[in-house]
């Protein structure tokens, strides 16, 4: 079974989406801060982390940085999930390494389900 790391400081999205994504077979953890979502990488070994940009403790651009850097995380496929729609914060999150980045309101559940889907293939 693939294991999603689901870093979102909003529960209520956090348990809707959990929901789902365990539905389709996939065991999921979770994080609301970035600090906790770092940690969570490294002890658990997700295949895909699911990664917003707005975190208390450490913002999702610090997050993936720090994935990048370790040896132990930097092959973890991530997915920035976020409601930022900048050019700049695109940009910038694909250059640190970032798979796909989505902005939540263009999406639906069923949607990011299915690029997870493939970010996993």
């Amino acid at each position: 079974m693939k294991k999603i790391l689901f870093v979102e400081d909003e529960s209520a999205l956090q348990k809707t989406f959990g929901d789902i994504l365990k539905r389709e077979n996939y065991e999921v953890v979770s994080a609301l801060d970035g600090e906790l979502g770092l940690k969570l990488a490294k002890s658990e070994k997700p295949d895909l982390i699911l990664l917003d940009l707005i975190l208390p403790k450490m913002d999702g651009f610090g997050v993936l940085e720090k994935l990048k850097e370790d040896q132990e995380t930097k092959e973890i496929p991530v997915i920035i999930l976020t409601n930022i729609g900048r050019m700049e914060e695109i940009s910038r999150a694909l250059e640190l390494g970032a798979k796909t980045y989505l902005v939540k309101a263009n999406y639906t559940l069923q949607e990011v389900v299915e690029k997870v889907k493939k970010a996993l293939e």
